[in-house]
């Protein structure tokens, strides 16, 4: 063989053996992620003839698989329409998967390994494949309140609403308002599901965002939860008695710059018990007391209780924040960080966070919302188990905090959480947003006091309610109280 041909035929040899290389490499290692990859249309075109999964809630479907009359075979739905949205996302041809449709999508379109036995068994007895299901932790009972609680609010109503079992950080209720109808994405009418997807991702009320996860506000006042964990973690104060600066206005040496109270008050005198300052949601105590804990320490503290993380696996969530970057704060920004207010930034989930931390001894759980995951024979696959994220405070100290949230409840500013025969502690807040929008009203607690069952934070962005009658404990703390109440069976 002369040296020409014998180049050729070894320059075809490893092209060929390359290409047996890059076939078994898509086949065998990157299969997975282009099966799973969004978008993918002969992926989706296999998972729209097949029975896929449905999602549940207390045993029944708030997402699931129906025949349908056309090429397709199934048509996904969603019995509850925009309830379970912020939850379930949705499943189009068109767009794709989002929230636990595409973080489940695995189980639920039978594709995932652990169902490889069923998938030959269906083979073998020439059965289409069918989805395993998926079961969610959500209390249906206190989802419906919350929802009716925000409704109540008026038509314009935007806001949040998450419920956690403070002893597990299993998801109890998690709702939006505004929210959106999956099944007008689900359809196999691909132009009026175009039409849908393009008047819902330019809503300016972005009802697509699930707000208890990925919405970060100023959590006001019930951000002293954090201030008021951090000073007595640090000794800055010892017992809920202790007197504590306050007066009506806190000043700041060669600034001219004060901080105020709400409504000019004075929250009782020029001192007062640290138990009084949580009471009647004191800034200048507060401002003051962040001073002394020092930006380092209260950035610490906020980073026990959750802040900077993502700590819910499955859905998209943005990181509650204390400050943006590195930046390094002022004495008045520092007082302004204290109570909520300045960078502080946080979602109703994190505030949840921070009421079950103090609620369950300072153990901070971290969050979960996916109960059991099953096989289509109902072979259980997966359990949710509760997981300890991190210790936030003693359990001393959170004995403390408690006993200041239920006399908030009990003789402060958030009685509208009081449950007759139960126990409650809670914390209100208000924060202040720009000058040509009404501030944010926040509500936090958890019930009973001595085992705490549920935990609730509930965010109201906007509502029909006059400016001058907005305040955490008049319209979020009863949703709050109902979603107690869902929860506790009264």
């Amino acid at each position: 063989m002369n040296r020409p041909i014998r180049n050729i035929a070894i320059a075809c040899l490893v092209l060929f053996v390359a290409l047996l290389v890059n076939i078994n490499y898509v086949q065998f290692v990157e299969a997975d992620s282009l099966n799973a990859k969004n978008g993918n249309k002969r992926v989706i075109n296999e998972e729209f003839s097949r029975d896929r999964g449905a999602i549940l809630v207390d045993g029944q479907p708030v997402a699931e698989s129906v025949k349908s009359k056309d090429d397709y075979k199934f048509q996904r739905r969603y019995p509850d329409g925009g309830l379970y949205a912020p939850l379930t996302g949705f499943f189009s041809y068109v767009y794709g998967r989002g929230g636990l449709e595409n973080s489940q999508n695995s189980v639920l379109s039978g594709s995932d390994n652990r169902l490889f036995v069923n998938r030959v068994v269906d083979l073998v007895s020439n059965k289409q494949p069918k989805g395993g299901s998926v079961e969610l932790t959500i209390d249906p009972l206190a989802q419906k309140a919350a929802a009716e609680g925000l409704e109540r609010l008026g038509k314009n109503t935007k806001g949040s609403v998450v419920a956690l079992d403070p002893q597990t950080g299993a998801i109890l209720a998690m709702v939006n308002q505004p929210s959106y109808n999956p099944n007008r994405l689900a359809s196999h009418d691909f132009s009026a599901v175009q039409k849908s997807w393009d008047a819902l991702t330019k809503d300016k009320n972005q009802p697509m965002i699930n707000r208890g996860t990925q919405q970060t506000l100023p959590p006001g006042s019930t951000f002293k939860l954090v201030t008021a964990a951090a000073a007595l973690e640090d000794g800055v104060v010892d017992n809920i008695d202790d007197q504590i600066k306050a007066g009506s206005r806190l000043t700041f040496p060669g600034i001219q710059y004060t901080l105020p109270n709400e409504n000019g008050g004075n929250c009782g005198g020029d001192r007062i018990t640290f138990e009084r300052a949580l009471n009647v949601s004191c800034n200048v105590a507060f401002g003051a007391l962040a001073g002394k804990i020092g930006q380092k320490r209260l950035a610490e503290q906020a980073a026990k209780f959750g802040f900077g993380t993502d700590p819910l696996d499955g859905l998209a969530a943005n990181a509650s924040r204390f400050t943006v970057g590195d930046n390094k704060l002022e004495a008045p920004q520092l007082a302004q960080s204290g109570i909520g207010q300045y960078e502080v930034a946080a979602t109703p989930l994190q505030m949840a966070m921070v009421a079950a931390g103090i609620a369950n001894g300072g153990d901070v759980m971290k969050p979960y919302v996916v109960k059991t995951v099953r096989s289509p024979n109902l072979r259980v696959l997966e359990r949710g188990n509760p997981e300890r994220l991190s210790q936030a405070m003693s359990s001393s100290n959170a004995a403390k905090l408690r006993e200041m949230m239920i006399s908030t409840v009990n003789v402060g500013t958030a009685t509208s959480a009081k449950i007759a025969g139960v126990e409650v502690g809670a914390k209100t807040g208000t924060a202040q947003s720009t000058a040509d929008r009404p501030p944010y009203a926040w509500f936090v607690s958890f019930a009973p006091a001595k085992d705490p069952k549920v935990a609730v934070a509930v965010l109201v962005e906007s509502s029909d309610t006059a400016r001058d009658e907005i305040a955490g404990g008049r319209l979020a703390g009863p949703i709050a109280r109902s979603v107690m109440e869902a929860v506790l069976g009264k």
